[in-house]
C-alpha cells in the first residue's frame, strides 16, 4: 500500500520520536524510505548532513534501506515538491510547532494543504 514513505526530519525531539513511526510503517509495508532535510537560512549545513547520516545509519541498522535528500527552501513547500518528485505514497511527520489559535500555520498544517499524498501527522 505504501511503496514510498517520505520522512522529513529535523533536529527536534519530536522528529526523533516520529522516526519510530516511519520505521514501523516502512517495515510493515516493505516500503522505500526517503529521508528529507530542508536547510533554511541560518541552519548549519554540516549539522544537517550529520543528522541525515545518523538517521540513515539508524534506519539501516533496523533493516530498512533509505535514500537521503537534502534541499534548501521553505520546509512545507520543499516537502510537498519532494513528495511529488518521488511519488510518495505517504508523508510521516510530527506536529512540532502547531499553533491552534494562531494566524500562522505550522509546517505540518501547511504540508497537509500542499501535499500530493496522505500525510500521517504524529502527535
Amino acid at each position: 500500500m505504501f511503496d514510498t514513505v517520505l520522512f522529513p526530519i529535523d533536529r527536534s525531539r519530536q522528529a526523533l520520536e516520529t522516526a519510530a513511526v516511519a520505521l514501523k510503517l516502512a517495515q510493515q509495508h516493505g516500503s522505500r524510505l526517503v529521508l528529507l532535510s530542508v536547510v533554511e537560512p541560518g541552519d548549519d549545513p554540516q549539522a544537517v548532513a550529520q543528522l541525515l547520516e545518523q538517521a540513515q545509519q539508524s534506519f539501516e541498522q533496523a533493516g530498512v534501506a533509505c535514500q537521503v535528500i537534502e534541499r534548501e527552501g521553505k520546509p512545507a513547500f520543499v516537502i510537498g515538491d519532494v513528495a511529488d518528485e518521488i511519488n510518495a505514497d505517504v508523508i510521516v511527520m510530527g506536529t512540532r510547532g502547531i499553533a491552534i489559535e494562531s494566524d500562522q500555520q505550522s509546517t505540518a498544517a501547511r504540508v497537509i494543504q500542499l501535499a500530493p499524498c496522505p500525510v500521517l501527522v504524529v502527535p
